[in-house]
C-alpha cells in the first residue's frame, strides 16, 4: 500500500539493534567485563550487561542521568543495601555512590539515560557515556572485522 507521505528515514542508519548470545564480552580487567547492547546517540542512553567477578568494586561515582539496574545473577553491595538476583532499582539523576562492590560472582543490566562521573579524594578520574560505551563496543568488533578479511 503506497503511503500519501514519503516517510523513510533520514539517517539510514537508524536500524534496529541485535546482540547475539554469543557476542563475546569486552574485558575492562580480570574482574569486570561487559557487553553494550544498544546506544541510543539521540538520547544519550546506552543498555549494558555486566559481569562482575566476587570483589570488584567500581569506584565512587556520581550518576548524571537517571539509571536502571537489574540483577540476572549474583549479589551486589549498593551504598548500605543488597541488591539479590532479581531485585531492580531505579537511580534518579544526581545519585552519589561510594563504591559498588560485587559481593559474589554477578551479572547485571544497566541502562543509562546519560553520563557516569567517577571521582576519588583527589577529583574527578573517569567519565562513561554513551560515547566511551560506542568506543568500547567498536574496538571489541575491529578485531573481528579482521580476522574475518
Amino acid at each position: 500500500m503506497a503511503l500519501p507521505q514519503d516517510i523513510r528515514p533520514v539517517f539510514q542508519d537508524i536500524q534496529d539493534t541485535l546482540i547475539r548470545s554469543d557476542a563475546p564480552w569486552i574485558e575492562r580487567s580480570p574482574q569486570d567485563k561487559l557487553k553494550v547492547l544498544w546506544i541510543g546517540r539521540e538520547t544519550g542512553t546506552w543498555a549494558s550487561l555486566h559481569h562482575w567477578k566476587k570483589g570488584y568494586a567500581a569506584p565512587p561515582h556520581k550518576h548524571l542521568a537517571g539509571a536502571h539496574v537489574y540483577i540476572l545473577s549474583g549479589k551486589l553491595q549498593v551504598r548500605d543495601g543488597l541488591l539479590n538476583a532479581g531485585d531492580y532499582v531505579y537511580e534518579p539523576s544526581g545519585v552519589l555512590h561510594d563504591e559498588t562492590k560485587a559481593v559474589e560472582d554477578t551479572t547485571y543490566l544497566f541502562i543509562s539515560n546519560g553520563p557516569v562521573l567517577f571521582f576519588d579524594e583527589n577529583g574527578f578520574t573517569r567519565y562513561t557515556n554513551w560515547e566511551v560505551m560506542e568506543r568500547l563496543r567498536a574496538q571489541a568488533e575491529a578485531p573481528q572485522a579482521q580476522a574475518a578479511e
